[in-house]
């Protein structure tokens, strides 16, 4: 008898949603956006499903996964989605700065006609200890760095969100804004590393650092940079947002290894979205055979959080 083995984020073929619910599903999203006076290629509901990628467990409830969120810039409640409203999606820009054949900025639209757009259904990891799972709408990092095209002495990709004045929480003394988040060159080159533009189907949210973020499931969230204005090249590694308030509790690589503590509580379980269920955590929230190879050789650093 031959025993599979499937790997963390694997999902069994009883699992999968029939292919008749999901293209009801998408035709359902479909008529919904045009009645929405919105950008086309953020709004679109069609974006193709890349299966490479599968969560291993049930996708969140959008209820729960919108209405649930930590962003500091507007507020330290979990339910400042109804403050987020007040940013404007439209206009948006990105600055592309620093070690770069060409330094430039793009409209986020005409960015989103260079890119192809896919959903990819990721596990995301909050510090805190609960956890969601996602259909992300968006595009590959690594396509966003051959539209940079950083020169070869490039060693960290920084993002920078948007620091607007409808952000109540900006008036906190205590924290190093702006919130500047960073991976290295090959992190950013990872096939999972991820820049998201909408989510269920639909554009992005407010709350969930629409109109455009950054997505990466085998770190904690803090990672995930919401309402990028800047990307920057450099070859220094920078001192990141929440390495800066706490060093000695949240470090650059954030990896999620439910064997290393956050000084104040465990990481060996999570809290899941909606059913408040607890699952063990897994190593690299799942995703261990498509980046552990990134930090073989750096054993020396402090990896974890």
């Amino acid at each position: 008898m031959r025993i599979i083995r499937r790997r963390g984020w694997e999902v069994s073929e009883r699992e999968v949603t029939p292919e008749h619910v999901a293209l009801k599903r998408r035709s359902l999203l479909a008529g919904a956006t045009t009645m929405t006076i919105l950008p086309p290629l953020i709004a679109r509901a069609d974006a193709p499903v890349n299966t490479d990628y599968k969560p291993g467990r049930p996708v969140t409830d959008e209820k729960y996964s919108t209405t649930y969120n930590n962003y500091y810039e507007f507020s330290e409640s979990k339910t400042l989605w109804r403050d987020a409203q007040a940013l404007k999606q439209r206009p948006w820009t990105i600055k592309l700065d620093g070690m770069l054949k060409q330094p430039r900025t793009l409209d986020i639209d005409d960015l989103l006609k260079q890119v192809s757009l896919e959903e990819r259904i990721y596990r995301h990891r909050c510090v805190e200890g609960w956890a969601m799972t996602v259909p992300w709408t968006g595009f590959s990092l690594p396509s966003l760095l051959k539209i940079a095209e950083p020169l070869g002495s490039a060693k960290f990709v920084v993002f920078e969100t948007t620091q607007d004045k409808v952000m109540s929480g900006l008036d906190a003394p205590f924290y190093p804004w702006p919130y500047v988040e960073a991976v290295t060159i090959d992190e950013a080159g990872n096939d999972l590393a991820f820049i998201s533009t909408g989510m269920y189907g639909k554009p992005l949210p407010p709350q969930n650092g629409g109109p455009i973020r950054l997505t990466l499931p085998w770190k904690y969230g803090f990672k995930s940079a919401k309402a990028i204005i800047k990307i920057s090249f450099t070859d220094k590694r920078p001192t990141t947002f929440w390495e800066a308030i706490g060093p000695s509790e949240y470090g650059f690589w954030a990896n999620v290894n439910p064997a290393v503590p956050h000084p104040r509580w465990s990481q060996a379980s999570e809290r899941l979205l909606g059913s408040d269920e607890r699952v063990p955590t897994q190593i690299f929230n799942g995703y261990a055979e498509q980046v552990a190879a990134l930090y073989a050789d750096r054993k020396n650093e402090k990896l974890f959080m």
